[in-house]
């Protein structure tokens, strides 16, 4: 497969290979808990992580909950 790119949380990345976004998350070092994962401008549910695969130009905000108020 060649090489895709996508937008995470606004920076253009390039994929060597396809990933699901539970995938995109181990690659990128972050810990599922306390995320939220928006696709394409809508929520990816949880239980879809490890099933949806990320394709061309998707564009994904990874949001981690900050403690304090």
């Amino acid at each position: 497969m060649t090489n895709f790119s996508v937008f995470i949380n606004g920076e253009s990345v390039e994929l060597f290979e396809p990933l699901t976004a539970g995938e995109l998350l181990v690659m990128l070092a972050i810990q599922r808990k306390g995320v939220a994962i928006a696709l394409n401008g809508g929520i990816l549910p949880r239980s879809e992580w490890d099933q949806h695969r990320i394709t061309e130009g998707d564009r994904i905000e990874i949001v981690t909950a900050a403690a304090g108020g």
